[in-house]
Order: C-alpha cells, then sequence, then structure tokens
C-alpha cells in the first residue's frame, strides 16, 4: 500500500499525530482535547463525525440538521470528504462500527 501524503504533512502534523496516538484511554482524550483545544473547536469536531455517522446510517439532511445544529453547508462539506475526501471518516466509523449505534 502507497504512503498516503497529506496536504496537513509537516514536522509538527506528525508530531500532533503522535501526541494523539500515544492516548491510551477516553479520560487522556478528554484531558488532551481540554488542554489543546476551546470548546468551541471540540464541539466542531463532535458535530462533523456524528454528522459523518448520520449520513453514512442514510439519514436525509433535515434530520441531521435537527438532531446536530450543523448548518447544511456543513453537512455537504462532510457528504462531500465521506464520498470524496481521503476515506479519514471512513476509517474511523467503520472500526467504531457497532461500537456505538444511534
Amino acid at each position: 500500500m502507497e504512503e498516503y501524503k497529506s496536504k496537513l504533512q509537516s514536522e509538527a502534523m506528525d508530531f500532533l499525530c503522535e501526541a494523539m496516538l500515544s492516548l491510551k484511554t477516553k479520560e487522556e482524550c478528554y484531558r488532551f482535547f481540554d488542554d489543546i483545544c476551546t470548546i468551541n473547536e471540540i464541539k466542531a469536531l463532535e458535530q462533523r463525525l456524528q454528522v459523518a455517522k448520520m449520513l453514512k446510517n442514510k439519514r436525509t439532511y433535515l434530520d441531521i440538521a435537527a438532531a446536530t445544529g450543523a448548518s447544511t453547508a456543513t453537512i455537504s462539506r462532510v457528504n462531500r470528504c465521506l464520498n470524496y475526501g481521503s476515506d479519514g471518516y471512513n476509517i474511523v466509523l467503520e472500526r467504531l462500527k457497532g461500537d456505538s449505534e444511534e
């Protein structure tokens, strides 16, 4: 498998990825995200992942907007990433399948 090259790739981004991969528990994740992100940044990430999960479960834009508060622009962007992006959402959602059903 060919190594993925991201437009975000840098030494600093590599360090951030390694930091995230070093976390071992949900509590460690909460502590790290509490320190590194603002509440709004965390909520935006949380919302996008919920939108992706709901899109994969064939929910409509209206249902998703009502349930998550996401704008149709955000839902559309996430949908575009699911279908034409780097497969990041798909990798995570496949690995988490069954862990957190709606």
